[in-house]
């Protein structure tokens, strides 16, 4: 794709205008376009099983049913193992904020003693400091954000299969538009930035759902042969949080450390808690990453915290997870356009990609899977013959 010559500062000034009306957007039609982002990603992740029982003679609306009803029977399912685990955690609420109570005492105490604050002072600061972020000027009351959580419940659960549903069945028609949209002899490159995109996109989600299966595993059974409370239910967490690039796994880290706190009578139980997710997130960084999700997202860690801080704050949580996809088609997108391959460069990881090449690991699983498509080619170049 090629632009017309402008200018440095114009160029600069209209990309930075465009970045600005686009988080305008985002920010402004976050409920509209949040469920219709995700079911671009599911009809992305579903469209080779789609395409797979419409070469078997499927029709094409019976297999985009099929395939959309099992993933929703997944999803839905596990929804309810989560719902499952946070009401056993939410019935012991009382039991926790009593122990909490007795942690917060010996935690004044302490100060009082290394800083010579009394427990008054330490009381109104705690209490001054509550009332400013519970009582600001524009925090919603609760009446509006129970409404505002019940009406997004409702978009998802209505909105996002009905767009998995529309995408996939008008595929053909959405990328003859794309296709139709730029000058004639850049088609060619309209079309490998769909074909590549999509291939992030797959295997970025798929990646994930592996990955996340395996770290909730690993976690589990540490947690498990640790012996605390609400082993499944902090392993399910600590999974699902680890999903957002290096925030999520933060959040994890303080949340499962707070929980056996306030929940183990050895209060040492909390290092090895710390010790447990430290593993797995070693475990999860040198392998899980680099062979299960793979090396098709390359972009380096200041933009992707930018990226889900930002998601974060325009659209929520469902903003931090769009994020690294978003991010990463962005990049796909600049690498194509003359002018903006400066951002592109902005955003890859080569430190990370020279570092992977010399993996020794990574060798033999690149080499290993090379000579099995060799293989598969072999096998059927002779059945063609």
């Amino acid at each position: 794709m090629t632009t017309q010559a402008y200018p440095p500062f114009m160029r600069i000034s209209m990309t930075l205008l465009t970045i600005a009306l686009v988080i305008t957007g985002l920010y402004l039609g976050s409920n509209i376009l949040i469920p219709f982002f995700f079911g671009c990603l599911l009809a992305s992740v579903l469209n080779p099983v789609v395409n797979f029982l419409t070469r078997h003679k499927l029709d094409r609306v019976v297999s985009i049913v099929i395939v959309l009803l099992s993933a929703l029977g997944i999803i839905f399912g596990i929804l309810y193992f989560l719902s499952t685990q946070i009401g056993a955690f939410l019935e012991d609420i009382p039991v926790l904020k009593e122990r909490l109570g007795q942690v917060l005492y010996d935690v004044k105490v302490w100060v009082r003693e290394n800083f010579n604050i009394g427990f008054r002072e330490q009381d109104r600061y705690f209490k001054e400091t509550t009332e400013k972020m519970t009582t600001g000027g524009n925090q919603p009351s609760i009446v509006q954000r129970t409404f505002i959580t019940i009406t997004e419940l409702i978009s998802y659960t209505i909105f996002l299969p009905v767009y998995t549903f529309l995408i996939l069945y008008h595929k053909t028609l959405i990328i003859k538009f794309l296709t139709d949209l730029f000058k004639k002899g850049e088609e060619d490159k309209v079309v490998e930035v769909m074909i590549e995109g999509q291939a992030i996109t797959q295997q970025y989600i798929t990646g994930l759902i592996i990955e996340t299966f395996i770290v909730f595993t690993l976690n589990s059974i540490g947690f498990l042969l640790l012996g605390i409370k609400y082993p499944i239910f902090l392993a399910l967490i600590s999974a699902l949080l680890n999903i957002v690039p290096y925030i999520g796994m933060l959040i994890a880290n303080v949340f499962c450390v707070m929980v056996t706190l306030v929940s183990s009578d050895p209060s040492f139980n909390v290092l090895y808690v710390a010790g447990v997710l430290a593993a797995v997130q070693i475990v999860d960084n040198n392998v899980l990453m680099p062979f299960i999700v793979g090396s098709k997202i390359k972009i380096n860690a200041l933009a992707l915290i930018l990226a889900v801080v930002t998601g974060g704050a325009i659209c929520g949580i469902p903003g931090m997870f769009l994020a690294v996809p978003g991010l990463a088609m962005l990049r796909v997108i600049f690498e194509q356009v003359e002018s903006l391959k400066p951002w592109a460069v902005l955003l890859s990881d080569e430190v990370t990609q020279q570092r992977e090449n010399k993996n020794p690991l990574k060798r033999v699983f690149t080499r290993a899977r090379e000579r099995v498509k060799k293989k598969h080619e072999a096998k059927k170049e002779e059945k063609e013959k």
